[in-house]
């Protein structure tokens, strides 16, 4: 069975790189994860820096890809987030979603926000996006 991975809101900002963690997960080498808050923050900042993507453009974007991975939506973190600690405080339901579900990684490109000492408790990993590919390329050649 693939294992688990919350992919963070900044690998899943460019169309790009979400396509392609998206289609990682599609071929069933991870079970991606994300919640509503990790898109909430994906969208927010693509309205803030791409205007020219109208609300209904990003909304599809949202549907599209809740529906392209079978259960990604993380549910029943939120109690966690309170007893968490990071550098970041606003990425602390990154660190409860991968908890709740059991990930092995999380995929972020702010490895700096996710120390290993706060992870490690946990058997969680950060790896960037970068990396992440290039291991499942080696896994899965």
């Amino acid at each position: 069975m693939a294992f688990a991975v919350v992919y963070d809101a900044n690998v899943l900002y460019h169309s790009y790189q979400r396509s392609l963690l998206i289609e990682v997960a599609q071929a069933g080498l991870v079970r991606a994860r994300w919640t509503e808050q990790i898109l909430d923050e994906v969208l927010r900042n693509l309205k803030k820096n791409r205007p020219d993507l109208s609300p209904a453009r990003l909304d599809r974007t949202r549907e599209l890809m809740n529906g392209a991975i079978r259960d990604v939506l993380v549910t029943g973190y939120e109690p966690l987030i309170g007893a968490l600690d990071l550098p970041d405080p606003g990425d602390r339901h990154v660190r409860a979603a991968a908890i709740k579900v059991g990930a092995q990684t999380i995929v972020t490109n702010n490895l700096k926000d996710f120390p290993a000492d706060r992870l490690a408790a946990w058997d969680i990993e950060a790896s960037s996006a970068d990396d992440f590919l290039h291991a499942m390329v080696d896994l899965n050649p």
